[in-house]
């Protein structure tokens, strides 16, 4: 038996049984550890999101694909925290479903993660937004910041259901990738690494993720209802101008249709897809996942 070690990547059929594995964890932990490291995804995504927000305003003056492309570069410090510091990212999260195929964890678990997680991640997202608002960053440069704010939630929330549920799907497929290739990683960079160009791709692309929304959509909302008289004066717009920009869009013609799309492209194009080319024929091994398994599943 050979002690040597290797440094070279998983492969395919490695990843898809570390992938059961994670799953098997995740849906494990205790509800108070899965709930906080929920918040710290929705956190995490909303940094991601404040720092490409605040790199393409202003960026009329280059060619739109340009602007996308540093919006994307930039948003990608939201899912490398995710991976590398550790939380519980609801988009990523739908990996799990290759645990629950696989037999090891009841549906009930896949559910009781999927629901926790993506509350943490609202709560993380919509507090560092109301956050972000307090801090009044949305007036900075002359209120371009804000202003391209108001511009990302108006757009987000005039798609129409159908055009939301597709944009949502192509997002977490490339979500669920960027995800899926850190697991074959043997370092940080190596994460680092598979996590750029996906995301970049899927933002520069202008795909809809649903976490990041809860960021996006929300701070436009705050600046709306909220913000100073003197920033609207200054952008030369009224509130009524984002007449899409609403609570009830945020819910129903964005959040709603872009969580199904989603869990469509990360939970079945993704998810499903690997663990029928690599998992279906291996054998069932039933697990019942509660609370109580995160002590003796080690780490997350």
């Amino acid at each position: 038996m050979s002690s040597e070690i290797s440094f070279d990547a998983l492969l395919p059929p490695a990843m898809a049984a570390k992938a059961t594995d994670i799953g098997v964890k995740k849906a494990s932990l205790d509800t108070a550890s899965m709930f906080v490291l929920a918040v710290l995804a929705g956190a995490f995504i909303a940094m991601g999101a404040i720092f490409a927000t605040t790199v393409s305003a202003g960026g009329a003056a280059l060619p739109y694909g340009v602007v996308r492309l540093l919006a994307g570069l930039t948003f990608t410090l939201g899912l490398i925290m995710v991976v590398v510091a550790g939380s519980e990212l609801f988009t990523g999260n739908n990996l799990i479903v290759m645990a629950f195929a696989s037999g090891r964890i009841p549906l009930s678990a896949l559910l009781r993660n999927w629901v926790i997680v993506y509350i943490g991640n609202f709560v993380g997202s919509v507090v560092t937004a109301y956050i972000m608002f307090l801090s009044k960053q949305y007036t900075f440069g002359g209120g371009v910041i804000g202003l391209t704010a108001l511009s990302i939630g108006e757009a987000k929330t005039s798609l129409g259901f159908i055009q939301a549920v597709a944009l949502g799907i192509f997002c977490n497929a490339l979500v669920c990738m960027a995800v899926w290739m850190c697991y074959s990683a043997r370092s940080t960079v190596d994460k680092i690494a598979a996590i750029i160009p996906p995301i970049s791709a899927f933002v520069a692309a202008g795909f809809e993720h649903s976490v990041a929304n809860m960021y996006f959509i929300p701070t436009a909302l705050f600046i709306k209802y909220m913000g100073d008289p003197a920033f609207f004066e200054t952008i030369k717009k009224a509130p009524d101008d984002f007449s899409h920009l609403t609570w009830a869009n945020f819910f129903l013609a964005n959040l709603l249709p872009v969580t199904i799309g989603n869990i469509i492209g990360g939970a079945v194009m993704v998810g499903l897809v690997y663990w029928f080319a690599y998992l279906r024929k291996a054998p069932r091994i039933p697990t019942e996942a509660t609370p109580g398994m995160a002590k003796a599943e080690a780490g997350h």
